[in-house]
C-alpha cells in the first residue's frame, strides 16, 4: 500500500503563489507518473500536471506559464508550484501518483485526501 500526503494548500489573493507538496510512502518498489489533479464546484475533474519519473512533464493549458511541476525521486516527493494564482484555479487539488509495490506487481494509483486552494481578494 501506497500513502499520499499532500501539504499547502491554503488562500491567497489573485496574482499570488502555492506551493503543493505531496510525499509518497509505505510499500514502494518504484514510483512511475506523479502529479495533480483538481476538481472546481460544479465542475469536472481537470488533469493538472503531470511528471513521469525521468522528469518529462505535462500541463494542462490552463496552467501552462503559470504552474511548475516538479519531483524530488529520493523522497518519493512530488511539488507544484503556482504562481500567478486566478479565481478559476481554485479547487480542491489531488495528488496521485503510480506505483508498483514489488518487482512483480501491477502498477496502482494512489490519491492523497486532497488540499484547498482558494484564490480570492
Amino acid at each position: 500500500q501506497v500513502q499520499l500526503v499532500g501539504s499547502g494548500g491554503g488562500l491567497v489573493q489573485p496574482g499570488g503563489s502555492l506551493r503543493l507538496s505531496c510525499a509518497a510512502s509505505g510499500t514502494i518498489f518504484s514510483i512511475n507518473a506523479m502529479g495533480w489533479y483538481r476538481r472546481a464546484p460544479g465542475k469536472q475533474r481537470e488533469l493538472v500536471a503531470t511528471v513521469s519519473s525521468g522528469g518529462s512533464t505535462n500541463y494542462a493549458d490552463s496552467v501552462k506559464g503559470r504552474f511548475t511541476i516538479s519531483r524530488d525521486n529520493a523522497k518519493n516527493t512530488v511539488y507544484l508550484q503556482m504562481n500567478s494564482l486566478k479565481a478559476e484555479d481554485t479547487a480542491v487539488y489531488y495528488c496521485y501518483c503510480n506505483a508498483m509495490y514489488t518487482v512483480r506487481s501491477p502498477e496502482y494509483t494512489s490519491w492523497d485526501q486532497g488540499t484547498q486552494v482558494t484564490v480570492s481578494s
